[in-house]
């Protein structure tokens, strides 16, 4: 039982490091993307590359995967400069098909579908991180780092000029704000954000594959955002605890069939994002009240 909740622990961990990540562009710069576990791919199989090739420190495995994050996600930047609404969204689905099947062709780094296994326990000061709980540990304060991070870049001038283009794009233009290279900046710190989540995959599992960063994936990340509450510090955080946990609720329940367990979950995912919008658009943490004034307004 230990051992399952500490399991559990370490991915609520993970992925709230990526709803957190993937908040950073939906809820303050209003850029859906549907395209998020590409860079949690990226972040993944580049660190696992670097630690059968070179080193497995966290402190050089996770930097180089954020990095190479960083530089591909001008990929999808790029488009967004052009396109926005349904369009980039549309952009995004894009890089989501190429990415896997990068992931699923590019065998001699990715190691196509069979994936890549071996992948060294993560170094820390020359110290394995093989135990459980000191990999929750080093999780959890990723996670913590990640969430300061991000708080303070919001807080500061770059932050209040991304909400000011989520707000109104031509009017924060008319205020002289570079638009086309706050997007950008913000898309490249998402995805780079988004990698740290991916190394710690990687070190975790000692084994990734493409399964784990296609497009359900995705919309996972997107749904524990909406959920939680889009443009809010703790909604993210909550919307994961939300969607991690009810899996393990449902396989205790004894009286639901357990070959079902799987579409019952997707069912009551999809039943809560309705009723939340329906009844509290911004969220379980963010104000529905104030989500529902400003679509009167729009």
């Amino acid at each position: 039982m230990l051992a399952y909740l500490l399991n559990l622990a370490t991915l609520i961990c993970i992925n709230a490091v990526l709803a957190i990540t993937l908040n950073f562009i939906m809820g303050y710069a209003g850029i859906f993307s549907i395209a998020h576990a590409i860079f949690f791919g990226v972040g993944a199989y580049t660190a696992a590359y670097f630690a059968l090739h070179a080193s497995a420190s966290v402190f050089l495995a996770i930097p180089v995967a954020m990095l190479i994050a960083a530089l591909i996600s001008l990929v999808l930047a790029l488009p967004a400069l052009r396109v926005r609404g349904e369009y980039f969204v549309a952009a995004s689905l894009g890089l989501q098909v190429l990415g896997v099947t990068v992931f699923s062709e590019w065998k001699s780094i990715t190691g196509g579908l069979g994936g890549v296994i071996g992948i060294p326990p993560a170094d820390v000061f020359g110290y394995d991180v093989v135990d459980p709980v000191a990999f929750l540990a080093l999780a959890a304060t990723c996670l913590v780092i990640v969430l300061i991070a991000t708080t303070a870049l919001l807080r500061s001038s770059f932050g209040r000029n991304l909400k000011a283009i989520r707000d109104s794009e031509s009017a924060a233009h008319a205020f002289g704000k570079n638009v086309a290279v706050i997007k950008t900046l913000s898309v490249m710190l998402s995805s780079a954000l988004a990698a740290v989540a991916g190394a710690l995959y990687a070190f975790y599992m000692g084994f990734i594959n493409v399964e784990s960063f296609t497009l359900e994936t995705s919309v996972l990340l997107m749904a524990m955002v909406i959920i939680g509450g889009t443009g809010t510090v703790a909604g993210p955080i909550v919307g994961t605890l939300l969607l991690m946990l009810l899996p393990g609720l449902f396989s205790y329940m004894s009286f639901l069939p357990q070959t079902e367990i799987g579409s019952i979950q997707q069912i009551a995912y999809g039943l809560a994002m309705v009723l939340l919008m329906i009844y509290r658009p911004g969220g379980i943490v963010g104000s529905g009240t104030r989500a529902a004034g400003k679509g009167k307004t729009a």
